[in-house]
């Protein structure tokens, strides 16, 4: 695989993260900071459940130092210039009360356009709005929620093993769902209700987050971005200044990529509005 110039070098144009879950067990807040410590870009977008306030809500809080370490190093990204947007999820619900408002660092959106250095326009929003669309009966979600968080923590004591081997992350959630044949259905249920809720806003593609699989890809002409998230995949989203889509690792890593569709630069493409 290879690295992506821009963390440490040269800046993004942008870059997009969600699913964080700061505060839930399962957070790899660890890599995150990390990750973050390393990024160097002009655009941050974080789009959705960065704070799990659904877990504290109903659980008992896990507030480590490398959480912590997340929030500084946000901090840090703000003090470099880099503009922060925030666009709630539904774990971090009660933040879309803040929608259209600046709070201290960054603009908070319930969904914006992000317009890439080639001209494409990508709506931004964390996924939960496809729900009714691609989710099964509540006794089904309940019984796949608890299925879901006891492989987490089979995950998390697998991976404690491998890093003392020396061996790198893998995720088995991710291995888990891609054997099922439901999950797979799911998956392309929620990849088309955001290509077509692109269409319907005649946009060029959507950024998303949510059902915890990155993804990168083109289907009749539209962009599929999911930025993955930092509980399975461990993974970001970046655009550089030629427009250029990448999938990252928490490595930096390239996993996935889309060119640019016109030779523009980055001042040839306005800023990222908000989405109708």
């Amino acid at each position: 695989m290879k690295r992506v110039a821009g963390q440490g070098d040269r800046r993004l144009r942008a870059v997009f993260i969600s699913d964080v879950h700061l505060g839930a067990k399962h957070c790899h807040a660890t890599e995150l900071a990390e990750f973050l410590d390393n990024l160097r870009c002009e655009r941050l977008y974080l789009v959705g459940d960065i704070v799990d306030l659904w877990w504290i809500a109903r659980r008992r809080t896990r507030w480590s130092g490398a959480h912590a370490r997340v929030i500084e190093a946000l901090h840090a990204l703000h003090q470099r210039g880099t503009a922060l947007v925030y666009v709630p999820g539904n774990h971090d619900r009660p933040l879309r009360k803040l929608c259209g408002l600046m709070v201290p660092g960054m603009r908070v959106r319930r969904r914006v356009v992000h317009v890439t250095a080639d001209g494409r326009r990508l709506l931004v929003t964390h996924g939960d709005d496809y729900d009714n669309v691609t989710q099964f009966g509540d006794l089904q979600e309940q019984l796949g929620d608890w299925i879901y968080y006891r492989i987490l923590s089979c995950n998390r004591w697998l991976n404690l093993a491998r890093r003392r081997l020396g061996l790198r992350y893998w995720s088995l959630s991710a291995f888990v769902k891609r054997q099922s044949g439901a999950a797979e259905r799911y998956i392309a249920r929620f990849v088309q209700a955001g290509l077509d809720d692109a269409t319907r806003r005649r946009l060029d593609g959507i950024v998303c987050g949510h059902i915890h699989r990155a993804g990168l890809i083109q289907r009749d002409g539209l962009v599929y971005a999911n930025d993955g998230d930092w509980v399975e995949s461990l993974t970001a989203l970046s655009e550089d200044a030629h427009g250029t889509l990448r999938l990252l690792s928490h490595r930096g890593e390239v996993l996935a990529e889309i060119p640019p569709r016109l030779c523009l630069t980055a001042d040839d493409a306005g800023p990222e509005v908000l989405a109708a």
